[in-house]
């Protein structure tokens, strides 16, 4: 992804928020041949949302295609699918109505005060997610035992439209809101911005100028457990010919690193 496409990505998100919530439709582009596994979209979740110790919204995981001689070892980052169907829904509200809504946009959203008092709901939504992607907070700090707590473990939380603190998540659970604050603020989402592979792209698929639009319709794509028709948000590409990318030259990088 060149300069280019960040400045793209921004007039895109632009253009979507000059829209009705209920006319966009988010979705993240992750290409799998640029990551690089820096975990630098998993600090810079954690610091976005004044995650606990042990937490964070998104993972980076280390997988293998094939088998030896022909190996080839690539990063998997994860973090909410924000399913058009979320099974974390359907089971949380069981326990507690209005525990987990679905923004018109797509956004999955968690509402902390109700988890945070029904904590049995909030078990029911991480034992229904099949992706692994909500997260307990129980309350810890990194620099706890220390002579003070620091001000960034303390601070305010921006989590969609509200504004909360360390005291208000304790006992909750959470997880990847696909930085709705910022969207709602004309940023992209930390980790598409920090990524240094390049490898995230953000958007609204209902723009078919996007370049997320543009990507999915240019690109086989792959979605984690698409057979739960769960219908994710989170769109896989770069998996056509596994085969062939475990051998790298810098022509090859240039096809992806413009």
């Amino acid at each position: 992804m060149a300069i280019n496409e960040i400045v793209r990505m921004h007039e895109d998100l632009e253009r979507a928020l000059a829209k009705p919530a209920a006319k966009r439709s988010w979705v993240m582009v992750i290409d799998t041949r640029k990551c690089v596994g820096d975990h630098a979209c998993t600090v810079s979740c954690m610091a976005e949302n004044v995650c606990p110790p042990g937490t964070s919204f998104r993972r980076v995981f280390e997988t293998e295609y094939n088998d030896y001689p022909g190996v080839d070892r690539f990063f998997m980052p994860t973090n909410c699918q924000h399913c058009e169907r979320p099974p974390c829904a359907k089971a949380a509200n069981n326990v507690a109505a209005g525990a987990v809504s679905q923004r018109p946009d797509g956004i999955v959203v968690f509402d902390t005060k109700v988890l945070a008092a029904k904590p049995a709901a909030g078990r029911a939504a991480a034992k229904a997610c099949p992706y692994t992607a909500i997260v307990a907070d129980e309350g810890g700090y990194y620099t706890e035992g220390t002579p003070k707590l620091e001000p960034y473990e303390t601070r305010t939380i921006f989590e969609l439209d509200r504004t909360l603190s360390r005291r208000q998540t304790k006992g909750a659970v959470r997880k990847c809101t696909f930085c709705a604050h910022r969207l709602d603020a004309g940023m992209l989402p930390a980790c598409v911005t920090t990524c240094i592979g390049r490898a995230m792209y953000f958007g609204d698929a209902n723009d078919p100028t996007s370049l997320v639009s543009e990507l999915l319709a240019k690109n086989a794509t792959w979605q984690i457990k698409a057979n739960l028709k769960t219908r994710p948000r989170v769109h896989y590409i770069g998996f056509a010919g596994r085969a062939d990318m475990a051998t790298a030259t810098a022509t090859s990088c240039m096809e992806c690193h413009q």
